[in-house]
């Protein structure tokens, strides 16, 4: 990826909704430009696709945070199958370092949220965790 499509990236993240002239003309491009820049990252699967942002997918969990667990031995499947069913995690990811998995979490109200990190606590195999509430969000996408 080029700097050029880094910057048109960067553009569509802002307005995904701007037309190419509205594109062509934030970037200081012609308009051709930007629509071949855009075929190309929309045909290399740079660009898989486009979403919206409703108000509500901000404020249907007013408590969001993310968990960071570590576990023993080789129940990372079983425990991220267990994490999957449960109704409050909105993201199950695995990773590597000092975490095993990471988990985001989402609930109406703190003493959900609580009980949310109790009954993950509880799992068999889960060695430690460390959870952070997410106080903002500054961007998304």
């Amino acid at each position: 990826m080029t700097e050029m499509d880094e910057k048109l990236i960067g553009a569509l993240r802002h307005d995904a909704r701007a037309s190419l002239s509205q594109l062509a003309s934030m970037l200081g491009w012609s308009r051709a430009t930007v629509r071949a820049r855009l075929t190309k990252l929309k045909e290399s699967g740079e660009i898989v696709g486009f979403s919206v942002v409703l108000k509500n997918d901000l404020i249907r969990d007013p408590v969001r945070g993310l968990m960071m667990i570590a576990i023993e031995g080789r129940g990372t499947d079983r425990i991220i199958r267990q994490l999957s069913s449960m109704p409050e995690m909105r993201q199950v990811h695995s990773t590597n370092g000092r975490w095993d998995v990471i988990v985001e979490i989402g609930t109406q109200t703190l003493e959900e949220f609580d009980n949310v990190l109790f009954r993950v606590r509880r799992l068999e195999g889960i060695t430690s965790s460390e959870t952070s509430l997410l106080l903002a969000t500054r961007k998304t996408g």
